[in-house]
């Protein structure tokens, strides 16, 4: 199969070969054909497949034929982060290039009254992540009674970030007679209710098990204790061949001291987590992008949308708290058919139980490396999860909470009053901020 079977028009077909692509993904060859056709769809579909791309070409296609009215956009596209958002956008610029097609991204971090000013001109696709959107919605910069055609893309990550109630808010608010689009990397049950709530007599498409991890990802484990970690990273670092890489941390806390002590060794290095800016955020990608830092140690904010071509390394310096992170985490690299190599630390005692869910996920065990005499392979106490109860391995994940990702900005004519409520272990409430340098970092 090729393009030109999907029934694209010439302009959009022009654009896809400007970039070198002529065959279709698995993801895209099965979906687009569904989306033409008017139908619902359910995609369900890991990183690294062209997702992105199976929903933006379709889209393009039926939005062509008209255009939109001001503050009244045509069609709407809800993703979790900012780098996401930003990701399907740079998908509208390049594949819809010959077409006379406007967006808007609505996202927090980046000047309200800019995207205020491209919704009044008229937006035939929105962009946004939730909280920006009803922001200017509650504002009234917004109207979306004509929304023809609805994504709802990441839905997993959506749900593990607390978005799922303002989901279904936007959502009321639309026009029934509409299409719906809803991706995920997995159908957990609450996104099988959402798919029956949302979408009306929907085709699902599905182009790999769930959770899966790419055969061309060469996956390590190396047990050392909280204290060595930094030296085990440093002597991974030294051995491979590392042209770029992401390195994951749980906490916030945490990026700052490792990329400081990382620049302290001689390394190009950058960081990025959801409490820096968004001006900040994407100077830092381009300069990773450019190779003009070598190493990124980041939040999971980066997990996902991300696409950095050739990436050669991904180091989990944390384990993941929640195992379907291990799964996006590691399929930064690998990716267009090329090798990549994934090194997880994980700490004796501490992290047996996160290991444990990781495993049972992806249905294999992680080939365990030992560094040097010091650092022995074995755990100090397994903690094998029962085979007979797998869902055992996944009660060590934390609680879904809502993320500051696309936080509200503040300005002279403040929005109806939100609070954004995260509980925290004793069961008190909080706000977000209260976690201060402790707050896991998938938090934002």
């Amino acid at each position: 199969m090729t393009f030109d079977d999907l029934g694209l028009s010439p302009e959009t077909l022009k654009a896809i070969n400007d970039c070198g692509y002529t065959e279709p993904t698995p993801i895209q060859g099965q979906s687009i054909p569904i989306i033409l056709m008017g139908r619902d769809l359910v995609g369900l579909a890991q990183t690294g497949t062209g997702k992105t791309a199976s929903f933006t070409l379709p889209m393009i296609e039926i939005l062509s034929g008209g255009r939109a009215k001001a503050r009244m956009p045509r069609s709407l596209i809800l993703t979790p982060t900012r780098e996401l958002a930003a990701h399907v956008a740079e998908n509208f610029d390049t594949y819809g290039k010959y077409h006379n097609l406007t967006k808007a991204l609505l996202v927090g971090g980046t000047s309200m009254n800019d995207q205020i000013k491209i919704l009044e001109r008229g937006a035939d696709v929105l962009i946004a992540t939730p909280g920006r959107l009803l922001d200017l919605f509650e504002r009234g910069k917004i109207l979306m009674t004509d929304i023809k055609v609805l994504v709802i893309d990441e839905a997993d990550r959506m749900l593990d970030m607390g978005f799922i109630p303002d989901i279904e808010r936007i959502v009321s608010m639309l026009s029934p007679i509409r299409q719906t689009l809803l991706f995920s990397a997995t159908m957990q049950p609450e996104i099988k209710k959402l798919t029956e709530k949302f979408l009306s007599n929907p085709k699902e498409v599905s182009v790999s098990a769930p959770a899966s991890t790419a055969a061309n990802v060469e996956q390590f484990l190396v047990w050392t204790t909280k204290r060595n970690k930094r030296d085990a990273l440093l002597k991974i670092i030294k051995s491979e061949d590392v042209k770029n890489a992401f390195v994951f941390c749980n906490r916030k806390r945490d990026i700052g001291d490792l990329t400081s002590w990382l620049k302290s060794k001689g390394y190009n290095v950058g960081q990025m987590h959801g409490d820096m800016d968004q001006k900040t955020r994407t100077e830092t990608l381009e300069a990773f992008k450019n190779d003009e830092i070598t190493l990124l140690v980041c939040s999971d904010v980066a997990a996902r949308g991300l696409d950095v071509a050739g990436l050669s390394h991904v180091f989990n310096y944390d384990v993941p708290f929640k195992c379907d992170d291990y799964v996006h985490r590691i399929g930064r690299t690998g990716r267009a058919g090329l090798d990549g190599r994934a090194w997880s630390l994980a700490a004796k005692g501490a992290d047996d139980k996160f290991v444990d869910a990781i495993e049972a996920l992806i249905k294999k065990s992680i080939p365990v490396k030992e560094l040097d005499g010091e650092m022995k392979s074995e755990r100090s106490s397994p903690k094998k999860a029962p085979q007979n109860k797998p869902s055992k391995a996944k009660t060590a994940k934390p609680e879904a909470v809502k993320t500051e990702e696309d936080k509200p900005q503040q300005d002279n004519k403040p929005a109806k009053n939100r609070k954004n409520v995260v509980k925290k272990k004793n069961g008190d409430a909080s706000d977000q901020k209260g976690f201060g340098d402790d707050v896991p970092a998938f938090f934002g």
